[in-house]
């Protein structure tokens, strides 16, 4: 099994300890995920450190306040680390106000430039407002200038586009919010995405699974994750896990 997305620096427990529970439940590749200039470090660090770790690195939308051109000098230069096989997580994010819109605009279309020249998928965060799609709106247009991007709509929330993903050849990827009551469109969602194209993650240690939501989440857990996905798209989990292992390899060439 694979985890496509977490972050496992913030994961309360040390890297050994979450590192060695996702080796016991079988998970054999990771993808953490950078949020800033400090951690994008962190995880190139802890990818070194460790064998079947790999880094996304970029700025979140909600830190996005303050991006310039040092800043997008800086995630091209850390891109070089051989670790390093995805640029972002950015994109847009209207839920929260920590960030100026105009300032995850700069961020996010300059995240998409740098992936398009290095030729590295690209991570993708969008969140709107109840009831709103401004956001994912947004991120759906402001691609369109970069058609030759590979992209993975991280932590997919928005039901209703999932054709539109599909029509554009992008990633979706499932987190353990998939698996919470309320959410049956989501899991509907998941049941349509193409067979190439599905993912499942943690983003450890958020959005932890419904078995554990007392708990903080670690890549260990994607497991219950993907079995939600497996029974919704009418598969066994050996074949969902064989299936997201090759996307995932296809993807980030690990």
């Amino acid at each position: 099994m694979i985890d496509s997305h977490a972050h496992v620096s913030r994961c309360p427990d040390s890297p050994e300890t979450v590192i060695g529970a996702a080796r016991e439940a079988g998970v054999e590749k990771i993808l953490t995920v950078g949020l800033d200039e400090a951690t994008n470090r962190e995880q190139i660090q802890i990818c070194n450190d460790f064998e079947g770790l790999y880094a996304a690195i970029g700025r979140h939308p909600n830190d996005a306040d303050g991006f310039d051109q040092a800043a997008a000098a800086d995630i091209e230069e850390l891109a070089s680390d051989p670790k390093v096989v995805a640029i972002g997580e950015t994109g847009l994010d209207f839920f929260r106000d920590t960030a100026d819109p105009d300032s995850q605009r700069r961020a996010f279309i300059a995240q998409a430039d740098i992936a398009a020249r290095l030729e590295l998928p690209l991570v993708i965060h969008v969140r709107d407002r109840q009831g709103s799609e401004e956001a994912v709106s947004e991120v759906f247009a402001t691609l369109e200038e970069f058609p030759d991007l590979t992209v993975i709509l991280h932590c997919f929330s928005a039901p209703e586009w999932v054709e539109r993903a599909a029509e554009r050849d992008w990633y979706c990827s499932f987190a353990g919010n998939v698996t919470y009551p309320a959410n049956a469109d989501l899991r509907e969602a998941a049941a349509r995405v193409p067979d190439q194209r599905i993912l499942v993650e943690t983003d450890a240690p958020y959005l932890t699974p419904q078995s554990r939501r007392r708990d903080r989440n670690q890549p260990a857990y994607v497991v219950e994750t993907a079995e939600q996905v497996a029974e919704v798209r009418g598969v066994s989990y050996t074949e969902l896990e064989a299936q997201v292992t090759e996307n995932a390899g296809r993807l980030f060439g690990w």
